[in-house]
């Protein structure tokens, strides 16, 4: 069996597009799909790189360890024509697509900032980075020439060989040795064109050559449902002559073996695959705290001015008969809070609703497993008394099972960019995110869509 990593996957989350599952589709699956066909495959390692995104490289991470496969963190970017702030119809519709692939975890997080820019700054029709992103953001990155779609190839393509050369030697520049000249073969008479061209440039500029398969499918005989779901991305029918068409069915989740009878003269290419795999060694740390540090004013200890927030919100719920196991209650969940490092967490969730109270923006009474929280209740975070209604506070922190808090919070909708405004300004664009949703096609969909 020949040892070959796949470095050029899309999943799922290539939208309408990758066609190979990260996710368990019922209980009884041990692993997702794809990784159940690498190990079936015995292949040590796989890469993803969705379309300009990197909306599953948590889930990819965690399956493939679980099955003991190494991850490899990427993405397909797309790089504009010009510069990502150029948006002009005549001359920005064209882009090109370049693989990159995470070595470390400072190579992740400058993926993380060439992906996030590109939707940031160089959104148009697709999210666009450019050559500035690339050279500020490079270290830590091996990058792929990528397929036909890359601007190598399309250079070729165009029997253009000074400009590939110049455009192998401009990337060259920016990634050193960590550049790659990729080589596909999906039977298309493009690539078999333009393939010599491609290792000839290898050849004279000594830039290694990678070979891969542009995986959007598992199996080979996925490949007509991988057709209808790209033409429900365009809203065309599968007769429409004007549909994007891969023109194959060789994108699927090849062998080794197969790979290495695709290019027989070039065992080279083939072994640089492995050569990259053993140098992308991203490791995720999922129980390391990242929380902001809440400025405590007059510089008084965090978990002192915690606690005193707290015994104001006490007076203010109880008076001055409280019930009897009220106090030790408050004193309990303090102790846990502290000793699980959540102290700024909370400083944080009471000033925003803090905030969003003085300003007049309605606040919902608080929902979810943080209701049973006495310490939420007195910071006026929730509305709820846990005592009164016999919630416990280990539904929401337990020393036992260590997770993050999770408190769910309704501002009116109205006015809820206020506070995401305040939180923004008082913690740093880049200390605040907003999360993000998926639509799945269940049956019902599947069939209209499909349809």
């Amino acid at each position: 069996m020949t040892d070959f990593v796949h470095l050029h996957l899309h999943t799922e989350y290539s939208l309408l597009d990758g066609a190979c599952s990260i996710h368990k589709k019922d209980e009884k699956q041990e692993t997702v799909p794809l990784i159940a066909r690498a190990k079936e495959l015995g292949m040590k390692a796989i890469a993803i790189t969705d379309h300009g995104a990197m909306y599953g490289a948590i889930n990819f991470y965690k399956e493939c360890k679980a099955a003991g496969i190494k991850p490899i963190i990427g993405c397909e970017v797309y790089v504009a024509a010009r510069t990502r702030f150029d948006k002009n119809p005549a001359f920005d519709a064209e882009r090109y697509h370049l693989v990159l692939l995470a070595k470390n975890m400072q190579g992740y997080e400058n993926l993380i900032n060439i992906v996030s820019y590109a939707n940031l700054d160089g959104f148009y029709v697709k999210p666009r980075c450019d050559m500035e992103l690339l050279e500020r953001y490079h270290e830590g990155i091996i990058a792929l020439s990528a397929c036909l779609a890359g601007e190598l190839p399309r250079r070729a393509a165009a029997d253009d060989y000074e400009g590939a050369r110049e455009c192998a030697l401009r990337y060259k520049a920016i990634f050193g040795e960590d550049y790659y000249i990729e080589l596909q073969n999906h039977g298309l008479e493009e690539q078999m064109r333009i393939n010599p061209m491609l290792i000839r440039l290898a050849k004279e500029l000594d830039i290694p050559l990678v070979a891969t398969n542009d995986v959007h499918y598992i199996n080979r005989e996925d490949a007509e449902a991988q057709k209808v779901l790209m033409c429900i991305q365009m809203g065309k029918t599968v007769e429409d002559e004007n549909r994007l068409d891969f023109g194959t069915d060789q994108f699927y989740f090849k062998s080794g073996d197969e790979m290495a009878a695709l290019f027989p003269g070039l065992p080279q290419a083939i072994e640089n695959t492995v050569r990259i795999a053993e140098q992308c060694n991203v490791e995720f740390e999922f129980h390391k705290l990242s929380l902001p540090k809440y400025d405590v004013p007059g510089g008084e200890e965090p978990f002192a001015y915690l606690r005193a927030r707290c015994m104001e919100g006490f007076v203010r719920r109880y008076g001055d008969h409280p019930p009897e196991e009220a106090m030790p209650r408050m004193e309990y969940e303090l102790e846990v809070i502290r000793s699980m490092g959540y102290v700024d967490y909370f400083l944080i969730v009471w000033d925003f609703i803090h905030f969003a109270r003085s300003a007049g923006i309605p606040v919902g009474p608080g929902r979810g497993s943080a209701a049973g929280s006495i310490v939420s209740y007195c910071l006026t975070i929730t509305d709820v008394d846990p005592l009164q209604l016999g919630l416990l506070f280990e539904r929401f922190l337990n020393p036992e099972r260590v997770s993050m808090p999770d408190i769910d919070i309704d501002f009116c909708y109205e006015r809820r960019q206020e506070v995401i405004d305040y939180v923004v300004r008082k913690y740093g664009d880049d200390h605040v995110a907003q999360i993000v949703t998926f639509g799945t096609m269940l049956a019902k969909g599947a069939i209209r869509d499909v349809g």
